[in-house]
């Protein structure tokens, strides 16, 4: 009975479980790092606090936590630094990208390409931030389009899923009904 071995089973579903993990906890220790670099370290300051805290809710390890700490503060630590992508995609939805990279001369291109693969252009800054207000670190629709359905739907949920699939991606907001918030 060839294919029905339960260990290869486990090992493809751990194999998928940890793969996603592992892409929430690098999106938590970049945001981690940047907030301590803000706060030089000092734990009490409130984005770094915000940042451990929900690094935690997320059964992020404390070693992990602590190095990206410690990274934050060391001088070799790198620079990242946040960009916001801003586009417009099927059905005139207002999208936004929030990143932290350490090399925007990479990012920037990779980001454009996902876009341009959906048939979506990069839009100016400011050109579709007017569709959000900021609360609390978040970027909520002034006024959500109504839902999507058929083919916008689908495109919709494919750049979606390809930026979420991005390293340097931290969040996307975007003001269709339903889909408000994601990548987080």
């Amino acid at each position: 009975m060839s294919g029905h071995s339960k260990w290869s089973q486990i090992k493809r579903q751990k194999g998928v479980t940890d793969a996603a993990r592992s892409r929430v906890f690098s999106r938590y220790a970049r945001l981690i790092t940047v907030e301590s670099k803000k706060a030089n370290g000092i734990l009490s300051a409130p984005g770094l606090a915000t940042a451990v805290a929900r690094a935690k809710a997320e059964n992020m390890p404390k070693d992990n936590i602590e190095r990206a700490i410690a990274k934050g503060t060391s001088k070799d630590g790198g620079n990242l630094e946040p960009v916001l992508y801003e586009a417009y995609g099927p059905a005139g939805v207002a999208i936004m990208v929030e990143a932290l990279t350490d090399n925007k001369n990479r990012t920037t291109p990779e980001i454009k390409h996902l876009f341009s693969k959906q048939g979506i252009e990069v839009a100016a800054p400011g050109s579709a931030s007017w569709a959000f207000t900021k609360v609390g670190g978040a970027l909520v629709p002034n006024e959500p389009l109504t839902e999507i359905a058929g083919a916008d739907e689908e495109k919709l949920m494919a750049i979606l899923d390809a930026l979420d699939e991005h390293e340097d991606v931290q969040q996307i907001f975007t003001n269709a009904r339903g889909y408000e918030n994601s990548g987080d």
